[in-house]
């Protein structure tokens, strides 16, 4: 009896992994999102709101401009990008904002369902829009390559197990949407946000880089504003935009190495 209930538990576990892996758009590696979309999309909307509620928005309504602007151009891009690969469907759901917060933060965030946030203090190092660009499109590749659910799939699998997660998410548990926060970071008492592995961060930077050339931005904007990000850290702590983004030398040349694949994307 033992056995033959193993086998069951073992496959049903089988059946959940296989149906949860997902594909990234661009580089196609498989990834494990066990969440369902809409229970990432109502947490993102209820904590977007609440931190909206907690925080000062910028007045400065000339960098407000820009963020929204800058903002706009790379969802259509985004949405240009994933009709032409037959991947529309991963917007469903989507209610795109952007948002300028006040804070010295060097900082930057987009939760799933395409709710952007920047913060104040990392626009001396965006230095103009098109430094701009390299942020936002790097944060919102994070969410359109589903990152968030893979980390929060990956520490609730490790915690709960394939059946467990299925029963915690229906549930929702305290433990499941402090996990939540922890993956995106903007909750006040939360400590350290749960970090990108080198693949996703690669992921951000590539579809990043392809979706701010399609938005009307020149690519080779990229490599400089790391390079600003990465003097920023010298001397003191790594600005919070970079706590959990491994930033080096190889990140660089890599960017490098695909602007020739994203300038046929760049249109003026």
């Amino acid at each position: 009896m033992r056995r033959a209930i193993l086998s069951l538990v073992s496959a049903i576990i089988t059946f959940l992994l296989i149906q949860s892996c997902s594909t990234v758009p661009l580089t196609g590696r498989s990834q494990l999102n066990m969440i369902p979309n809409s229970e990432m999309l109502t947490m993102s909307f209820q904590q977007y709101d609440q931190f909206l509620k907690e925080n000062k928005l910028s007045t400065n309504q000339a960098e407000v401009n820009m963020v929204k602007n800058t903002g706009v151009k790379i969802q259509h891009a985004v949405e240009r990008y994933l009709q032409a690969n037959n991947l529309s469907s991963r917007l469903n759901g989507y209610k795109w904002d952007f948002n300028l917060v006040e804070d010295d933060q060097v900082n930057a965030w987009c939760m799933p369902g395409g709710k952007v946030v920047v913060y104040t203090g990392i626009l001396p190092v965006t230095q103009d829009e098109a430094g701009l660009a390299v942020v936002m499109g790097h944060e919102i590749a994070h969410a359109i390559a589903e990152h968030g659910n893979e980390r929060m799939s990956q520490q609730l699998l490790q915690q709960v197990g394939a059946v467990g997660l299925m029963v915690a998410m229906n549930e929702e548990p305290a433990e499941t949407q402090a996990l939540w926060l922890s993956v995106y970071g903007v909750g006040t008492t939360v400590g350290i946000m749960l970090p990108y592995s080198r693949a996703q961060e690669s992921e951000a930077d590539h579809l990043g880089l392809i979706f701010m050339a399609m938005a009307g931005y020149d690519p080779h904007v990229a490599p400089e504003f790391w390079k600003r990000m990465a003097a920023s850290k010298q001397g003191g702590s790594p600005p919070e935009f970079l706590s959990t983004h491994p930033s080096d030398q190889t990140r660089i040349n890599d960017i490098t190495a695909w602007i020739p694949e994203a300038m046929k994307y760049y249109k003026k």
